[in-house]
């Protein structure tokens, strides 16, 4: 697991809103390391929202507000026949800044 140099509770905030930004925007631009760690996060996310019982939603609502649960419901119907790997990472050029390796992760 990576840390990214903080503390628990601000480490899973800050992977709470990747995958806000990724579920509204279908696809997000970040560094390959905060992606990589996403990707998993997600997939159980969207896992959850496939199974459509009152415990799943409310444990996804635990996590996010409503708007971002009815969206992921939204997205979780496309791949009801889908077992995983609802995302895709795709290596981009490094960041002129600081030459960070950079990644595009995206629903397929």
């Amino acid at each position: 697991m990576r840390k990214f140099s903080r503390k628990r509770d601000p480490r899973k905030a800050l992977l709470r809103g990747l995958a806000e930004s990724l579920i509204l925007h279908r696809k997000i631009t970040t560094t390959e390391a905060k992606a990589k760690e996403l990707r998993p996060y997600i997939e159980k996310l969207v896992t959850r929202a496939k199974k459509q019982t009152l415990a799943s939603h409310r444990n996804l609502l635990k996590l996010f507000s409503h708007k971002i649960v009815k969206e992921l419901s939204a997205l979780s119907n496309q791949y009801t026949s889908r077992e995983g790997g609802y995302t895709r990472i795709v290596k981009l050029n490094p960041r002129r800044a600081d030459a960070a390796k950079i990644a595009r992760i995206e629903f397929i």
